[in-house]
């Protein structure tokens, strides 16, 4: 988002476009957190000791723990700021590598198509999401379907 502005609507969305959040460090914390939050005790993700015999060596971020992040990212970048309506599909989401703590991770999303919605206040972006480490290795990807706002509409959207 060169311009720097927020809340893209619909219209503002081009096939080919590519969007870039800013980046954020997982931690140790933040892995024992989703834990604790969820429950999930996997010991990949919280036992060291048992982390040494598998090919990570160490704890790794839970796959939605990652999602959740750079959602969180998506955010703080602006891009749905007060246009967002909701996330409507997920498709092909794959994990492609390990997060570990200390590794550093952005969003990079792809616009591949947007659709007219039968309501006229709002329309469908479909993009590629990849995330990213600080190093170039993409760690996870998948296609989302959101529903966006379009310009000039200021009721808020009920779900078609």
């Amino acid at each position: 988002m060169a311009s720097g502005r927020r809340g893209l609507f619909w219209e503002d969305f081009e096939i080919g476009m590519v969007l870039q959040t800013p980046a954020r460090t997982i931690t140790s914390t933040d892995i024992v957190n989703f834990a604790c939050l969820t429950g999930d005790f996997n010991e990949v993700h919280t036992n060291w000791e048992y982390c040494k015999i598998t090919p990570f060596g160490e704890p790794i971020a839970h796959g939605p723990l990652v999602y959740g992040i750079m959602g969180g990212l998506t955010y703080a970048s602006g891009i749905n700021d007060g246009t967002l309506l909701a996330l409507l599909q997920i498709d092909g989401w794959r994990m492609l590598a390990p997060v570990k703590h200390g590794d550093t991770l952005h969003a990079e999303m792809k616009v591949l198509e947007r659709k007219e919605s039968s309501k006229p206040d709002r329309g469908s972006v479909r993009m590629q999401r990849r995330f990213v480490r600080h190093d170039g290795t993409v760690v996870q990807e998948m296609e989302v379907t959101l529903l966006y706002r379009r310009r000039g509409s200021t009721q808020p959207a009920q779900a078609d």
